[in-house]
């Protein structure tokens, strides 16, 4: 899972990725590159499943956060700025909510740029697709169709995540990395006394959020970056003490695991206790070629049982004693927390 850091100039979103990615990447100050990292997402399951089943290695999903250079408004470089972040899976719009701060305005602003990128890439695609469609090439037919209809909402200043698409329709937007239809978790940057984000500012923004098809989370950015630096246990006590049970990184994930459709199973063994994001709904052997595309393509059968069952059984035996451990087939729908072997045969 990828997410693009995005927002307005000074508004803390660097030092949000420096929190997020643990102070792990050299933060470039200044260059028009966007710094790029790595954060593990905390994962209460895959924590309690280390209690039963004991391995080398222990293995989170993670978040990939690509954090560009803050947009000034009406910067020309705009495009060359967002070019890193077309391909993204989602985005991240971080937005001031502590002293002197307009979240309204700032809002407007970034959606704004956003809306005129995007112009800029249709208009152009249009033309190039309109000449193929000439000779009857019917996929070029069909993406002038769809960015007709993408340019007529960006005309009218909404974004492209507000038409009615089906699947092959999100293929061509997905192709030209179109910004604005993409799913959008907007960040309050908060002050260290509004950790929950009960301030007026940042009620705004989950309301602004709401009312977009967003999803929303209250940061304090600073704070983030300061408990990032400690060790576990400091951690664990400087987060008590500001009533957080875990850093940003948790909820921000869980947020975009929810605006991408996103759940979680895991495998597990002697080897490595690992977790493993895949699309909710997805068939067995889809999950399977997650981990490796050998096994989904030899795929035989899934060998699963729930984290649950594990927590109230104890091992796996008493799981299969209690007729808790499945064999499923090519049609079975994963579930979030599923534990998974899979059998193959290449």
């Amino acid at each position: 899972m990828e997410c693009g850091l995005i927002g307005l100039q000074g508004i803390g979103k660097t030092t949000l990725f420096t929190a997020l990615t643990a102070h792990s990447v050299a933060v470039q100050v200044g260059s028009m590159k966007p710094n790029m990292g790595i954060a593990p997402i905390p994962d209460p399951r895959l924590a309690k499943i280390t209690e039963f089943i004991i391995a080398q290695k222990v293995i989170p999903a993670t978040l990939q956060v690509v954090d560009l250079p803050g947009v000034p408004t009406g910067g020309s470089n705009l495009n060359t700025v967002l070019a890193h972040i077309r391909n993204v899976d989602a985005l991240c719009q971080v937005v001031k909510c502590y002293e002197n701060c307009d979240p309204a305005s700032d809002l407007g602003a970034m959606d704004g740029e956003l809306i005129v990128a995007d112009m800029v890439v249709v208009e152009g695609a249009i033309e190039k697709a309109d000449r193929t469609a000439k000779h009857g090439d019917k996929d070029a037919l069909k993406r002038v169709e769809v960015l007709t209809k993408v340019n007529e909402l960006l005309e009218e200043e909404k974004p492209a995540r507000d038409g009615d698409w089906d699947e092959s329709d999100r293929a061509i937007l997905k192709s030209y990395g179109i910004m604005t239809s993409k799913p959008m978790l907007y960040v309050a940057n908060v002050s260290e006394d509004d950790v929950n984000g009960e301030s007026e500012a940042a009620q705004y923004v989950a309301k602004y959020a709401n009312d977009n098809g967003g999803e929303s989370v209250a940061v304090c950015a600073t704070l983030e970056s300061e408990i990032a630096e400690l060790d576990d246990a400091d951690q664990s006590e400087m987060l008590e003490s500001m009533g957080l049970i875990e850093p940003a990184v948790g909820p921000l994930a869980r947020a975009l695991n929810t605006l991408l459709g996103l759940s979680t199973f895991y495998t597990a063994g002697e080897k490595e206790v690992r977790a493993w994001p895949i699309p909710k709904d997805a068939p067995a052997p889809q999950a399977a070629g997650v981990i490796h595309s050998d096994i989904e393509r030899g795929f035989i059968r899934a060998e699963c049982f729930h984290v649950e069952d594990l927590f109230a059984l104890g091992n796996e035996k008493a799981i299969k004693d209690a007729g808790k451990l499945r064999s499923e087939g090519k049609n079975y729908t994963m579930q979030d927390g599923d534990i998974v072997n899979f059998l193959f045969n290449v």
